[in-house]
């Protein structure tokens, strides 16, 4: 997706290569410059510049050298560079850049595709929010936004999914399932084949039913802090959140400002969360207008278009 260059005066740069084949890259292209040069924020990446002449076009960002979050949440051996330290530093940051598109921009933003490899990480492993090109902006007069889907499997909100109806629960949502990918170092992957079953939602709610969330959390996260009882609190308590982002109700989610007041005040009481969707998805993977990167990249999974599926909600 990136690769790296330097410009004349020093500065290194990330550089996102698009090949235009279609309407649709276009279109993701032009919404990303047009979104990412109206706002700037500490936690959302930087665009410097961008070309669109040539049979490619150019976004020009700041580099961040340690590139993006699932290069280390889910590698057994990068995995231990990031204690619970930075791990709460990241999930704070992502959570203040999210806060800051959804109630301090002109008409607000639904960024829309927020999981680890869209989060990047300078020298010292905070967190910047990046790839826009899915985002989008909303009327705060408006109860929702019927749109067309488009996002990644495993981080999508199920009343987007089965609907169309997209607000800003859904960057909740997508937020929670982060919040739990950072505890336990494992991927919330709906594809058949993934290595865990069952989805990791339904594994934490299992677990925090039968309060044994700590037994899901990375053994990176315990090399250091085993007999540690206020990280080990620290950690249940986003796992909490996480549920509480997760709910398959979209009005339960609290917002994004209330998620950040939530992590940062530890010793707030909080809610019980509801039960999140139990998604089966019978998959069809369409998206004809596929991106070509150069080799480089910050690792991210494809994104889709159109999906085929199926919902369903046990009680």
């Amino acid at each position: 997706m990136f690769c790296q260059g330097v410009l004349q005066d020093g500065r290194d740069i990330a550089v996102k290569r698009l090949f235009f084949n279609n309407k649709h890259r276009a279109a993701d292209f032009y919404n990303e410059v047009n979104i990412i040069s109206s706002i700037e924020h500490k936690n959302l990446v930087r665009l410097l510049g961008c070309s669109c002449s040539g049979p490619e076009s150019l976004l020009v960002y700041e580099f961040l050298p340690n590139k993006s979050l699932d290069r280390f949440i889910y590698d057994p051996r990068r995995g231990k560079e990031l204690n619970w330290e930075k791990r709460f530093q990241i999930i704070k940051g992502t959570a203040e850049g999210l806060v800051y598109l959804h109630e301090n921009t002109k008409t607000g933003i639904i960024h829309r595709d927020i999981k680890a490899s869209n989060i990047l990480l300078d020298f010292k492993f905070r967190a910047k929010i990046a790839d826009f090109g899915l985002a989008r902006c909303f009327q705060e007069d408006k109860s929702h936004i019927s749109t067309a889907i488009a996002g990644t499997l495993g981080y999508m909100a199920p009343e987007y999914i089965a609907r169309g109806q997209l607000t800003e629960k859904a960057d909740v949502y997508s937020f929670g399932v982060l919040l739990l990918e950072i505890v336990t170092g494992r991927q919330n992957n709906m594809s058949r084949e993934s290595e865990y079953s069952v989805s990791l939602l339904t594994t934490a709610w299992n677990h925090f039913q039968e309060n044994k969330v700590d037994s899901l959390f990375d053994p990176n996260l315990m090399l250091h802090n085993c007999h540690n009882m206020d990280v080990q609190k620290e950690i249940l308590r986003v796992v909490h959140v996480g549920l509480l982002c997760t709910q398959e109700i979209s009005s339960l989610r609290p917002s994004m400002s209330k998620v950040l007041e939530m992590v940062v005040k530890k010793e707030e009481q909080l809610p019980e969360p509801t039960n999140p969707p139990y998604l089966y998805e019978s998959m069809e993977l369409n998206d004809p207008c596929e991106e070509q990167f150069s080799p480089v990249d910050y690792g991210k999974p494809s994104s889709i278009t159109n999906i085929s599926h199926s919902i369903f909600y046990p009680r």
